[in-house]
C-alpha cells in the first residue's frame, strides 16, 4: 500500500462521511451508528493508519453519528488526539465547511473532517483542483457513500484552502 503524500510542504487534508447510521433515533442529531458502521469506521481508521496518515486536528459535526465515527475510525486507527466537535458542520453547506476548515491551527500539517451529505462529498469535489490522481477522481465523482472519504494534498496555509486548491490522492470506502 503506497503512503499518502509526505513532502515536506504538503498538508494532507481528509474529508470523511459518517459511517452507516440507525434509521431512527430521538432526533436526526441523535441518531446512531449502526454496529456495520463501526466495523466499517473501523476499517476506514486501519487503512488511513496503513497509509501513514495520522491527523493533527480533527473537525468532526457535533451529530452521535459522526462522534461515534470518529472514536471507531481513531480506534481503528490507534490515535489518541482530541476531536473538534462543531456544531456548525452538522447543518453547513461546503461553503460554511471550507470556512471552518480554514480556522485550522497553522500548525497543523493534517487535517480529518467528519461530516454529512451531500455537504462531504460536495465539499470533497469543490476543493479537488482536477490534477490529482485520475482514478480516485473517477471514483469519488461516482458516489460519496457512508463511509466514504477522500484525501487530498494542499500546498499553502490553511486560511488559503479554497475551491480547486487541492489533489485527490485516493479515494476510499470504508468496509469491514
Amino acid at each position: 500500500m503506497p503512503p499518502l503524500d509526505s513532502s515536506p510542504d504538503a498538508r494532507l487534508i481528509v474529508v470523511m462521511r459518517h459511517a452507516k447510521a440507525e434509521s431512527w433515533g430521538e432526533s436526526d442529531q441523535e441518531r446512531r451508528l449502526a454496529e456495520k458502521g463501526r466495523a466499517d469506521a473501523a476499517a476506514a481508521g486501519r487503512w488511513l493508519a496503513e497509509r501513514g496518515f495520522t491527523p493533527d486536528h480533527a473537525l468532526v459535526s457535533s451529530a452521535t453519528r459522526t462522534q461515534e465515527t470518529w472514536g471507531a475510525v481513531a480506534e481503528g486507527a490507534g490515535w489518541s488526539i482530541s476531536p473538534v466537535f462543531e456544531d456548525g458542520l452538522y447543518s453547513a453547506g461546503p461553503d460554511t465547511a471550507l470556512d471552518l476548515m480554514r480556522e485550522t491551527p497553522a500548525e497543523a500539517r493534517s487535517l480529518l473532517v467528519i461530516g454529512h451529505n451531500p455537504t462531504v462529498a460536495y465539499l470533497a469535489q469543490m476543493l479537488d483542483d482536477g490534477e490529482g490522481d485520475p482514478a480516485a477522481i473517477v471514483d469519488m465523482a461516482g458516489g460519496y457513500p457512508t463511509c466514504a472519504l477522500t484525501v487530498l494534498t494542499f500546498h499553502g496555509s490553511w486560511g488559503d484552502l479554497a475551491m480547486a486548491s487541492a489533489s485527490v490522492t485516493a479515494f476510499h470506502v470504508g468496509r469491514d
